[in-house]
């Protein structure tokens, strides 16, 4: 398999970064090797899912965080679970955590949100974990890309746990909108659910149409990480891409 790039700046000033994007189901599994399997992805930015929520989890997520070599950006419990991760590349502009309407007896949702540089590059940057309710789940990918436009920047990525297929209305209306990342530059494996059985692909990177997509998919097989650490992270498979941020 060959290799995605490693961050580096272009002449022009675009930066080339790696954004990877994790549901990690509240690190209730093996947290070493959920760190091992970042840290050997060497992402620039982390688009978390299932942050912890509860007791102490600002400690637990800034534990891991620390443990693959990142900073935590925003989210967790104050955006109903998704997080951003980072780097000390990363130049922050701004940060929000966005909790979404609730539907009574449903799971409460929300985004996290932000905008960063990496050097003359800047980024808007959403994480999402999306409902399983349909009418709902729709409802929610329309206010994501509402909220990418409302960022007011000119590329921006989205990541998340979707739970729905490529076929599904939701996912489709994404697609219409933003490059699917593994559509536009498939890369490594397809599927994100499930470790033990991947069969479907639930989980993706979306990126406005002026980002330039290297390559993304499910990281197997990439160094470092071993499918050992992936069963035993999480109960989905990360999913990695390279992307080149035009200068603003």
């Amino acid at each position: 398999m060959a290799l995605l790039p490693d961050f580096h700046t272009e002449p022009d000033g675009s930066a080339v970064i790696r954004v990877l994007s994790y549901n990690i189901r509240s690190m209730r599994d093996d947290t070493t090797a959920l760190a091992r399997v970042i840290d050997a992805c060497a992402p620039d930015l982390v688009l978390v899912q299932e942050a912890p929520r509860f007791f102490r989890w600002r400690k637990k997520l800034s534990r891991l965080a620390s443990a693959a070599n990142l900073v935590i950006l925003t989210g967790g419990a104050t955006a109903a679970g998704p997080a951003i991760l980072c780097n000390l590349r990363a130049t922050v502009e701004r940060t929000e955590d966005v909790l979404l309407p609730l539907t009574p007896g449903l799971h409460r949702r929300g985004f996290a949100t932000a905008v960063v540089r990496f050097g003359g590059a800047r980024l808007g940057l959403v994480s999402c974990h999306l409902s399983l309710q349909q009418a709902e789940r729709h409802k929610q990918g329309g206010m994501l890309l509402d909220r990418l436009a409302a960022l007011g920047v000119e590329h921006a990525v989205a990541g998340g746990d979707l739970n729905e297929r490529p076929a599904g209305r939701t996912f489709r209306r994404m697609a219409d909108s933003l490059q699917d990342c593994w559509a536009t530059a498939p890369w490594g494996s397809e599927y994100t659910s499930t470790p033990v059985d991947p069969h479907q692909r639930i989980d993706a990177i979306f990126a406005t149409k002026g980002v330039e997509v290297l390559g993304c998919g499910v990281p197997a097989g990439h160094p470092g990480v071993t499918e050992t650490d992936l069963r035993a992270a999480t109960d989905h498979l990360p999913v990695l891409a390279a992307l080149k941020v035009p200068a603003s």
